[in-house]
């Protein structure tokens, strides 16, 4: 298998399960390069479990199926989180694998840049993750959902990787603050 192209604002896409080894044939350079995307593709065609990390990484896929990977608004939080340059939402929305989450994925934004994804997290990956990233999320979905006290911890002790509610986390490329949000079906 070929090493895996380097995307900036998604580090290590196997780990994030946005990226799977794979023998299919990619739609837009017709090769089996041994991986490939499983994340959400925009675009007209069905572009499901069908297209290679490197033709995401180069743009190919974009400039070929009109595809996008991240919502363009989404980057930021439909304008909650820091405002980036369009340079960075146009990388983080053609050119970086994104990941599936439960409602429409949003992309934290942090110091006037895209942040690196670290992946889903439930409450046992959180912990892992550390204190930083189980107080930011617990005080978001507290004061998004009103929940307070030992009610909040048990809600906040079932968050899953696997089904809902569920965390998404990212660390700024400049400061390494920890971030994301959390979202449930």
């Amino acid at each position: 298998m070929m090493q895996l192209p380097q995307f900036k604002y998604h580090p290590d896409p196997i780990a994030t399960q946005s990226i799977e080894p794979s023998e299919n044939i990619c739609a837009c350079c017709n090769e089996a390069r041994g991986y490939i995307y499983t994340g959400p593709a925009y675009a007209e065609e069905d572009l499901d479990d069908c297209l290679c990390p490197w033709c995401i990484a180069d743009g190919k896929a974009h400039q070929k199926f009109d595809a996008t990977f991240v919502d363009e608004q989404g980057i930021g939080d439909y304008g909650t989180w820091d405002e980036v340059p369009m340079a960075v939402i146009e990388e983080i929305a053609y050119c970086t694998p994104g990941f599936a989450g439960w409602q429409q994925e949003r992309w934290w934004t942090h110091c006037g840049d895209g942040a690196e994804f670290l992946g889903p997290a439930g409450y046992p990956e959180l912990q892992l993750f550390g204190e930083e990233a189980l107080l930011y999320i617990k005080e978001m979905f507290s004061s998004e959902t009103d929940i307070h006290g030992p009610e909040l911890e048990e809600h906040f002790q079932g968050f899953n990787r696997e089904y809902g509610p569920t965390a998404y986390v990212f660390r700024c490329r400049h400061c390494r603050k920890l971030g994301g949000y959390w979202d449930s079906h």
